[in-house]
């Protein structure tokens, strides 16, 4: 029988700490980039979706909003335009070299990772951690035929800001790759390896490496 996993007791009082330090800490960013989304379209400056967390309770992500508010649409029609760009969506489940749903001041975030910071705010609610699997959707798990198994173990810590693909894979990971270095780091989860994870963040936003 497998022992039940247990998430350690350092998590939460460690992302507490740590997402109030980066919200106060990033405060004067956050101001003007919610002004420059509201300026660019007058849409929403917020983009929030409903995933999957910890043991599978649902939850809303928050990030900076970095795409039309149609971008539904103009994704679907680009796909049936760009047969290249279609397999691209479906090795990566992202557009690597160009996404017409971007907004221009969405690039920039993505690059550097800033439209991730209002989920400091997640993680402060307690349905996120700092550092952990990345935040899934359903429809990703019924379109890649994830074994139930491995979406168990995928849910069996809270999903984070950032994590193990975010800084070893990032834009040059498939989808299937992702879902590796998310076990993997599930499997080896420890305090000093979160703090790795973290200093490589820092490094990753700061270069923009790897950025899509």
């Amino acid at each position: 029988m497998k022992k039940e996993f247990k998430i350690p007791w350092w998590k939460r009082p460690f992302d507490v700490v740590f997402s109030l330090f980066a919200i106060l800490v990033t405060l004067p960013i956050m101001i003007p980039i919610a002004a420059a989304i509201k300026l660019t379209d007058g849409g929403s400056v917020f983009f929030k979706q409903k995933r999957p967390g910890l043991n599978g309770k649902e939850f809303f992500v928050y990030k900076f909003r970095t795409m039309y508010p149609n971008n539904e649409k103009i994704l679907e029609e680009y796909l049936e335009k760009n047969p290249e760009a279609k397999k691209e969506w479906e090795l990566y489940r992202k557009l690597k070299s160009y996404d017409p749903r971007v907004t221009p001041i969405g690039r920039f975030l993505r690059k550097y990772s800033l439209d991730e910071l209002p989920q400091f705010l997640n993680v402060l609610k307690g349905d996120m951690s700092v550092v952990g699997p990345r935040p899934y959707i359903y429809k990703e798990f019924d379109d890649y035929k994830i074994p139930e198994d491995v979406r168990k173990k995928l849910l069996s810590v809270k999903p984070g800001v950032t994590g193990l693909w975010q800084v070893e894979g990032r834009n040059e990971a498939t989808f299937e790759d992702r879902i590796k270095f998310d076990l993997k780091y599930v499997e080896n989860l420890s305090f000093w390896k979160d703090i790795k994870i973290i200093l490589k963040t820092i490094w990753v936003m700061l270069t923009g490496k790897g950025a899509y």
